[in-house]
């Protein structure tokens, strides 16, 4: 045999392994999902978090025709289960609904044991939803005009309930004090739960709350809202005014949520992710489920996930450092 003999063979032996090994990993990748996904919850049983990874998972699960397993891992305002997650194999095989809370304010006041860009790849942006100004039923103040104008005449008289430092209540606060220059008092609870519980009790003057704990109490009267912190009217409460409507200009501070994979994560497996996602987060059902929690279900792509979070950082991290909010 002669040495160009050997040295075809030996070309076309190596073209045809390779082809080989790309049939095999197309096939695995065409595969996903072939067992259980696990969908991991950062929130106690319940909540907004909660609720919607089960109707998303649902979704999904019919999409990819795989269960997918509802795994909560409460604790530490959501660090716990987005540690968790990072520390999963990178296979596709568990997800993290992730919110602002740990994916953008936890690592900012505080040392989390993970890193949101090394540890994570951000797949899709996939609801959003409004926070609200509520006050007691009982309360003198019937708007955010005569609210504010009370803080300003008493300063740090009027105080606000909040589920601990950096959560989305206590920002909110603290947004609401720098763009109306007033000061107010912050109290912290161990979770929105009791501080919504004292509020309607009368016990502290005012709380921003997402609206699904709050809604309920709006609509039996025990609970008055003042305002939305969308930059549009929420279709759940729509005739409470935005912040902008009821007088104060610029402040914007939106719950999100989106899915979280493992870093590492073959793009193969990501881009079934974004299939099965845009399809579930279109659903109608799902829709009006979601809507019913007073958030808006969407499927971004990861570039535009990418923006707004960019977007979410550089808004956080300045009001952050400038009340010099850390966590107890």
């Amino acid at each position: 045999m002669t040495y160009m003999t050997r040295r075809s063979l030996a070309l076309r032996y190596l073209v045809a392994t390779a082809m080989c090994l790309g049939a095999y990993t197309g096939a695995q990748a065409q595969a996903f999902p072939n067992k259980p996904v696990k969908l991991v919850v950062t929130y106690p049983a319940g909540g907004s978090s909660d609720l919607m990874a089960r109707i998303m998972g649902q979704k999904l699960s019919e999409a990819w025709g795989q269960p997918v397993i509802i795994d909560s891992k409460p604790g530490a305002a959501g660090s716990i289960g987005m540690e968790y997650t990072a520390r999963q194999p990178a296979d596709g095989y568990t997800f993290v609904i992730g919110n602002l809370g740990p994916a953008a304010v936890n690592p900012l006041i505080s040392k989390v044991p993970y890193n949101m860009e090394k540890d994570f790849i951000a797949v899709s942006l996939t609801a959003v939803g409004p926070n609200v100004l509520v006050v007691p039923a009982a309360s003198p103040y019937k708007n955010l005009a005569e609210l504010l104008a009370a803080a300003r005449a008493k300063p740090e008289a009027i105080n606000f309930g909040t589920s601990g430092p950096g959560s989305m209540a206590h920002l909110a606060g603290e947004m609401i004090m720098r763009q109306a220059k007033v000061k107010m008092t912050q109290i912290p609870y161990k979770g929105g739960g009791l501080a919504v519980t004292d509020l309607i009790a009368g016990q502290i003057n005012m709380m921003v709350s997402d609206a699904l704990p709050v809604a309920q109490h709006i609509k039996t009267g025990r609970l008055r809202p003042l305002a939305v912190t969308s930059a549009t009217r929420t279709s759940m409460l729509p005739d409470v005014p935005t912040f902008a409507e009821a007088g104060l200009q610029g402040l914007v501070a939106n719950n999100w949520w989106g899915v979280y994979l493992p870093a590492k994560t073959p793009k193969a497996v990501v881009d079934s992710y974004m299939a099965a996602l845009k399809k579930a987060m279109a659903d109608p059902d799902l829709k009006e489920r979601f809507a019913g929690l007073g958030v808006e279900a969407m499927a971004s792509s990861q570039e535009e996930f990418a923006t707004f979070l960019a977007a979410e950082n550089a808004k956080y991290t300045k009001l952050v450092a400038d009340n010099n909010i850390k966590a107890e």
